[in-house]
């Protein structure tokens, strides 16, 4: 009941932020409503380590850079002419370099996720972390994609013959794409295959004991996982026509981490209210005054004492799984 009244009321004031932002006169309202968008898909691919599988992991970062990576290089590649590897030619066209990015990241999260799915806990949270990292000091050595100074998209991708150039535009396909994630998630959640998760989160001994194969399990998570990150990673790099080893940075997935958190873990709308009130937050602080990290930080630690399952589970009056 409560998930389907937060999906309503999502899509309803999704769809009503052009307008608010004209009826304001503030058209970086679209821009910002964008970018929260795009960070809850982020989330919520998160949240489905972490909610419904209890596998937190600090490299999910690795998997949204390098889906936005996947468009810059595309981009300039389709430019300059080159191809890539000598011969993957580039693209501006989002339905190629969509699909792409969640390719790279679900493919870099299936190996690494095979690798880490071997370790347990602190293990695991710190075998997740490493390889990001590595993966971060990669592409910061290369310099032919900008090495630390990132990498510029000077347009946007299309979408058939729209161009994402019209912030508009772009927010009404991440919203689109968001919507049907959730959706997809919501689906994933009740499915047999979520049932498995929530399992083996609960007690994966007993869960092998009844002849689950709990590894398989775990790996097509963190790939899945990963091809939301890399999608996400994908539209980020469209929104900021920019990318940077910033974006495969440790400290990407702490924010991850800390708007489901902030939303209510295992929730499946928690990371879009962490998404909303962690960039929110971010955003009013910041125009307040240049400390605005010790504020930020108060806020969230207050409300995750709440009682409750973080927002979502506050307002629900409910745990885990509202």
């Amino acid at each position: 009941m409560l998930n389907g009244f937060l999906l309503v009321a999502s899509i309803g004031v999704g769809v009503s932020v052009p307008v608010i932002a004209k009826a304001i006169g503030d058209p970086a309202l679209i821009p910002l409503a964008t970018r929260i968008v795009i960070a809850a898909i982020a989330a919520a691919s998160l949240n489905l380590l972490v909610g419904f599988g209890g596998l937190v992991s600090l490299g999910h970062a690795a998997f949204f850079g390098l889906g936005g990576y996947t468009v810059a290089i595309s981009y300039s590649n389709a430019i300059s002419g080159e191809r890539f590897w000598g011969f993957l030619p580039g693209t501006q066209q989002l339905l190629v370099t969509a699909p792409l990015a969640m390719l790279v990241g679900g493919s870099a999260a299936a190996v690494i996720g095979a690798m880490a799915m071997r370790t347990r806990g602190v293990q695991f949270i710190m075998i997740t972390l490493a390889f990001a990292q590595m993966i971060f000091f990669i592409v910061l050595s290369l310099k032919a994609y900008g090495g630390e100074d990132g990498l510029s998209i000077r347009q946007r991708n299309n979408l058939g013959s729209f161009s994402l150039s019209d912030d508009t535009i772009m927010y009404f396909v991440s919203l689109s794409i968001m919507i049907a994630c959730f959706a997809a998630m919501g689906r994933l959640k009740n499915s047999h295959f979520g049932r498995v998760l929530d399992g083996i989160r609960q007690n994966e001994r007993r869960m092998i004991a009844l002849g689950v194969e709990t590894f398989s399990y775990k790996v097509a998570a963190f790939t899945i996982a990963g091809m939301g990150a890399g999608l996400s990673g994908a539209l980020f790099a469209n929104l900021m026509r920019f990318v940077s080893p910033d974006m495969l940075h440790w400290t990407k997935s702490g924010e991850l981490l800390i708007m489901v958190i902030l939303g209510g873990v295992g929730n499946l709308f928690g990371p879009l209210a962490g998404a909303i009130v962690f960039i929110g937050l971010e955003t009013l602080f910041s125009s307040l005054t240049e400390y605005w990290q010790p504020l930020v930080g108060a806020v969230i630690l207050f409300i995750v004492l709440m009682p409750g399952n973080g927002l979502v589970g506050l307002v629900g009056g409910r745990g885990r799984g509202a």
